[in-house]
Parts: C-alpha cells; sequence; structure tokens
C-alpha cells in the first residue's frame, strides 16, 4: 500500500500549482513584515531612535513572531485542514499591521508590531510542513520554491516602501504595505480547502518528548546553535545595510530600496538551485560553503574605500545567506526526521526569535560604528561554520 503522504492527491496538491500557490501566499504574507526593513531608519528619525534602538524594534518585532512559530507548528499538526489556518494569517497580519500605523511612541509600535508578526510566523511552518509532508525526497527543492516568495516580498516590499517614502511619511507607507496580504486573503478563500491534508495522527506528548530529545543531544545543541548565528549574521546585515547606505554612502531611501531589493532577488533566484544542491550533495556541504563566502564578503565591506564596491560586497553577503535558508530548514527536518511542521516551528524560534538578537547586537556595536555591525556578522557566519564543520567531522569519527 502507497504511503499516504506520497500518493496523488486531487486538485492543486497533485500538482506544481501547489508549490505556486504557497510560494504567491508566502510573497503576500511578508509583504508588510518585509517593509520594517527600510520602514525601520524612517522611524527611527521620526522618533529620534539610536541605532541600537533601531535594532531593539527590529528584534521585538521578531521576538513577536517568534511567541507563534511553534505553537502553529503542533497546531498544523493537529488538525486535517491546515489551509484554514493558512487563510486566517493573512487577515491576522492585515489588520496588525494597520493597527501598527497610528502608533504614538516607540513601546507602542513595538508591541503592536509584535503581536502584528504573530500572523505572518504563524504562516511558516504550517505551510512548510505542508511541502515537507506532499515531497519527503525533495524537501530542499520545495523549501526553497516556497522560499522564493517569502524572499520576493523582501525584495520589491522595501523597494516599493524606498518609493513611496520618498513622497510620503512612514505611517502611510506602512498601511498601503498591508494591500498584498488582503487581497490574497481573498484569493486564498478559494484554495482554502486544497492544501494537502495531514495524514499523520495528532501530535502526542511522547511525540513533543521524542522531540526534544533529538535536539538535546550534543548534535542537536551544536545544530541549534549554528542556526542560530547563521540568523544572527544574516539579520545584523539586513538591519544595518540599509542605514549604512544612506548614511555612509549617501543613498536616498528609494536607492537604499533598490540596494535592499538587489541583495534579495539575487537571494531568491538562488534559493531552489541551493536547495537542489542541498538534496543532491549534501546540506552540510552547502551550508558551510554559503556561510564561509558570506563571512569573507561582510568582512570585506568594511575595508574597501570605493563605495560601489563596499554596497556590492554588502549586497553579496546578504544573497549568500539568503541561498542557504531552505537548506538549513531541511537540515533541521533531517535531524529530528518526524514531525515536520513542529520541527519548522522551532527552527523558526531560532532562527527568527533567538536569531533575531543579530539586530541588537549589530545595533550596539553600531552606535560606535555602522562597520563594526559588518565585523559582528562576519563573526557569526564564521562561528556556524566552525559549529557545522565539528559536527561533520565528529559524525565522521563515529563512523
Amino acid at each position: 500500500m502507497p504511503n499516504p503522504s506520497q500518493q496523488k492527491l486531487p486538485g492543486l496538491a497533485s500538482t506544481r500549482k501547489l508549490q505556486g500557490l504557497l510560494a504567491v501566499g508566502h510573497l503576500a504574507n511578508d509583504w508588510s513584515p518585509a517593509a520594517i526593513w527600510l520602514l525601520a531608519p524612517a522611524i527611527g528619525l521620526a522618533f529620534d531612535l539610536q541605532p541600537s534602538q533601531i535594532g531593539l524594534l527590529i528584534t521585538l518585532h521578531s521576538f513577536g513572531a517568534a511567541l507563534a512559530y511553534l505553537p502553529a507548528g503542533i497546531l498544523s499538526d493537529r488538525v486535517q485542514r491546515p489551509g484554514k489556518l493558512l487563510l486566517f494569517t493573512f487577515w491576522w497580519v492585515g489588520l496588525g499591521y494597520f493597527l501598527a500605523s497610528f502608533a504614538q511612541n516607540f513601546w507602542i509600535l513595538a508591541t503592536v508590531l509584535a503581536m502584528a508578526g504573530m500572523g505572518d510566523a504563524a504562516w511558516h511552518p504550517i505551510a512548510t510542513g505542508a511541502l515537507a509532508r506532499r515531497f519527503p525526497t525533495r524537501k530542499g527543492l520545495a523549501l526553497g520554491i516556497h522560499a522564493v516568495g517569502g524572499t520576493l516580498a523582501e525584495v520589491f516590499s522595501p523597494l516599493v516602501v524606498g518609493i513611496l517614502l520618498s513622497v510620503m511619511e512612514w505611517r502611510s507607507a506602512l498601511q498601503l504595505s498591508i494591500l498584498p496580504p488582503l487581497i490574497m486573503g481573498v484569493v486564498f478563500y478559494r484554495f482554502r480547502n486544497a492544501i494537502p491534508i495531514s495524514t499523520t495522527s495528532s501530535i502526542s506528548k511522547v511525540d513533543l518528548v521524542n522531540l526534544l530529545r533529538s535536539w538535546t543531544t550534543r548534535k542537536g545543541l551544536a545544530l541549534i546553535t549554528a542556526i542560530t548565528t547563521y540568523n544572527m549574521a544574516l539579520i545584523a546585515l539586513m538591519t544595518i545595510s540599509p542605514l549604512f547606505v544612506q548614511r555612509e554612502l549617501g543613498y536616498s531611501t528609494s536607492e537604499a530600496g533598490l540596494f535592499f531589493a538587489l541583495a534579495m532577488l539575487i537571494g531568491a533566484t538562488g534559493q531552489p538551485l541551493v536547495g537542489r544542491w542541498s538534496d543532491r550533495i549534501g546540506r552540510r556541504r552547502v551550508f558551510i560553503c554559503g556561510l564561509t563566502i558570506a563571512g569573507a564578503c561582510a568582512l570585506l565591506a568594511t575595508g574597501f574605500p570605493h563605495q560601489g564596491w563596499t554596497a556590492g560586497v554588502l549586497i553579496a553577503a546578504m544573497a549568500t545567506l539568503v541561498f542557504v535558508r531552505s537548506s538549513v530548514l531541511a537540515m533541521a527536518v533531517d535531524h529530528s526526521g518526524q514531525r515536520e511542521a513542529t520541527t519548522l516551528g522551532f527552527v523558526f524560534v531560532l532562527m527568527d526569535g533567538v536569531g533575531a538578537l543579530g539586530a541588537v547586537a549589530a545595533g550596539l556595536v553600531a552606535n560606535f560604528s555602522l562597520q563594526y555591525a559588518f565585523i559582528l556578522a562576519a563573526g557569526l557566519s564564521l562561528t556556524s561554520v566552525g559549529i557545522t564543520a565539528g559536527i561533520a567531522l565528529r559524525q565522521q569519527t563515529v563512523t
């Protein structure tokens, strides 16, 4: 009898349209959160914030999102029709970021952004868990295609926001950013029942204990550290780079948006290819190679006297870190070997929750010099490389 996860499913679930639908949904869901990368410097100017406070705002935004990842993953493994959960996330995002646009001080804004981010966060373990179940032998490629949607949001949303900020203030730009999730919330209603039905039994306490045990082994803890430091490096660069090109290189808000968009676009185009490579040659090889290149580029950004070269290596560093994101998710699922949505919810907590400390750390060192944040990102990338290489060497020794 065929494995239920590999049976031919009706409608979208049996075709590439499933991947396309979830990628487009990912793009719409991430549109408003991605706008924050370019809105943050404008908010900082409006509220007279220091770089460390801008970093704190982004960190609190991510921390709020992190609170939703694991519950959403567990809930996804419990319900048979995750499409209805995915539909709900669009409306949560739209309403949350709309309310954030009316905040009158830093702490109210940070709190509402954190709550709004929960809706966006809930999408990720539900959608990626459905894909991992549907494509068990091609997880890297499937998750890479899905990741393109989110990365394209980080391409076009900051680009559009950069243009909008040249003609309006940040509140109006944030209000316009809720249109994609609201539109997709209407469109997705038609397809809510087309997402593959979960064929696994409801997650039990035994499942959670076994999952916890897999991540508290020496290898599991090392992998947690590697994933966390990886995303700290990425968030550090994404937090400070837009601020750096405006303050130090003299870019306008629209030029800063174009700079950020180019980095994310290059990263987006490479994710499916890198995901496929990780399916073929191994996750760790792809991860180690990518983070080594990114760390070197981040260091080079501190030494180039020519502005064009500095911007170029920053783009290369961010794009390379985005390249490997799908292989990171697939590596985590490979490690746990069970309960894909719950596992991915846990990993998203690490990346966008604990990993968001990279924004605070980058903001603190940027108070002294913005370029210090690039040194920090390089150190975090290379630390992750060392940990991952250590896991591989230990496994070879044991074998």
